[in-house]
């Protein structure tokens, strides 16, 4: 069975999300979206434990379903690990897969011995990664650890401000029971497909949605039975998972070096020269992902290895219509539209990678249409993220953009 996946969100009790992240709310927007299984997120919260087990009823082996939706749940939890090893502080985020609301309890009963619970979805433990590996995979090897966002500067594996150089570094003999890692927002398989330690494990892509409309902004395709050993297996043997749909990394809100309160962004090279200071203030950069690849790279720009599994880039739809109208992704214009495709044609994935444009040109406008065209082609330009601010994606030209708006008021 061909499906999508999103591993990775949060639950209303981690900070900065949104209050509407309650589990109907995340079943119903993984519908929209078009993602058959989808994370729980937050497992490790107490009163979130409560909700999935009194809203939740088991599905399939490993899988839990809310109500009647057609979608279904996978146990997930993110957890922030702070520590200090070989004289650095590390700050890394781990996501914990679960395939039992039991087996979840046990992981939760160990990790309160360490650290609050209750403070945070997304908890923060004085916790040596490889330990809390350790911890996870003693309870049950049917488990899953991966490594968030693996690039980012803070709370990355390979991070620039606390992360490590290699697997091995980080995880020690444990290395080999990490099969995974996420590639984040500001990276994909083919900037990471550089890096000798990413060649050969599996690149996953999730969401980390802090709220539901967020769900599916990256995402994994799969073809297997649906339950949850079958997507582990096919995690950990790459037998059955077809690959990622991913973010362009430019729009990510670390993809380049910069320092925002003094709006300067950098590329590597230019960086370097600045001996990764702020020209302005003096102060340090924020070292982003590309320049972090870079450094770890042992292959050149373009690299593909023979055991690669493709991947396709996106645009989230609303950005695509904003654009087209030359309106804000957030406006009623763009929702209008945006709820007139879905009732056509099911999901924001469907729309995005499968239905064609005569199709979608029967439903709305011809400049939606190309934009949605021209997104799937990759026939657009971004002024890439840096420290925290996320890249600005055009597909049209400023022409254009003004041409729509004036059409827009004449009609």
């Amino acid at each position: 069975m061909k499906f999508i996946a999103d591993f990775h969100i949060h639950s209303k009790y981690s900070r900065a999300t949104s209050g509407q992240t309650d589990l109907e709310n995340i079943s119903k927007w993984a519908e929209i979206k078009g993602v058959k299984v989808i994370a729980t997120g937050d497992f490790t919260h107490p009163q979130w434990i409560k909700n999935i087990k009194e809203e939740l009823k088991p599905a399939e082996p490993g899988l839990f379903q809310y109500k009647d939706s057609n979608n279904r749940f996978l146990l997930t939890t993110e957890i922030s690990c702070i520590y200090s090893k070989k004289g650095k502080t590390r700050k890394i985020h781990l996501i914990v897969l679960s395939p039992s609301i039991e087996i979840a309890e046990k992981i939760n009963e160990e990790l309160s011995k360490i650290g609050n619970l209750k403070s945070d979805g997304r908890p923060i433990l004085g916790l040596d990664a490889k330990e809390l590996a350790k911890i996870v995979l003693n309870i049950s090897s049917d488990c899953m650890v991966i490594p968030a966002h693996c690039m980012t500067p803070w709370f990355g594996l390979f991070g620039s401000k606390s992360g490590f150089d290699s697997m091995e570094e980080c995880f020690e003999e444990l290395s080999s029971s990490i099969y995974a890692v996420e590639t984040g927002l500001s990276a994909d398989p083919s900037m990471l497909w550089r890096i000798p330690d990413l060649r050969n494990i599996t690149l996953l892509s999730n969401s980390d949605a802090h709220s539901p409309e967020k769900i599916g902004r990256e995402a994994n395709i799969f073809d297997t039975d649906l339950d949850y050993y079958s997507i582990i297996n096919a995690i950990k043997n790459k037998k059955g998972f077809l690959g990622t749909i991913e973010f362009y990394p430019q729009e990510g809100k670390y993809y380049g070096d910069g320092h925002r309160a003094c709006n300067i962004y950098m590329d590597s090279k230019d960086s370097l020269r600045y001996n990764e200071t702020c020209p302005v203030c003096g102060k340090p950069l924020t070292v982003g992902v590309m320049n972090r690849i870079e450094k770890l790279a042992d292959k050149s720009e373009g690299f593909i290895p023979d055991n690669a599994i493709p991947f396709r880039s996106i645009v989230p739809l609303k950005e695509i219509i904003g654009e087209a109208l030359g309106i804000g992704p957030g406006t009623k214009g763009v929702d209008s539209e945006y709820q007139k495709l879905i009732s056509s044609f099911k999901s924001e994935f469907n729309i995005l990678l499968e239905v064609s444009f005569e199709e979608i040109k029967e439903v709305v406008s011809s400049n939606i249409t190309e934009g949605i065209k021209r997104a799937r082609e990759g026939k657009v330009n971004i002024q890439p993220g840096f420290d925290g601010e996320y890249g600005k994606v055009k597909i049209f030209s400023e022409v254009e953009k003004r041409e729509a708006i004036r059409q827009k008021t004449l009609f």
